[in-house]
């Protein structure tokens, strides 16, 4: 499959992704990430070897896009949760450090 990733056409297919990731241990997840066989790796990683480029010339959303229309399963970061919203009495207990009965 052609794709461009960083303006760069490249010609992708299952097998050499596949090919490419053998043997490369996966780096910890802290954003999106791909399924490669039975590992998650971060998409990052995943466009850098396949691409042979610096992490910096592409970004996330291209090799995701790229890996998704391949077939490989893609996950993205779970969204941070808001803090809750605290009364201001329910505050107060908080920092004193006694338990607050909801």
């Amino acid at each position: 499959m052609r794709c461009v990733i960083a303006r760069f056409p490249f010609e992708l297919t299952k097998s050499g992704v596949l090919a490419s990731m053998k043997g490369v241990k996966p780096e910890p997840i802290d954003g999106d990430s791909v399924i490669i066989g039975r590992r998650h790796y971060p998409v990052k990683q995943v466009g850098e070897v396949v691409t042979r480029q610096d992490r910096r010339d592409f970004s996330a959303g291209e090799v995701t896009r790229a890996m998704a229309a391949l077939g490989f399963t893609c996950r993205s970061a779970p969204k941070a949760e808001p803090a809750p919203v605290l009364t201001p009495v329910q505050q107060a207990s908080a920092l004193l450090g006694t338990p607050v009965a909801v």
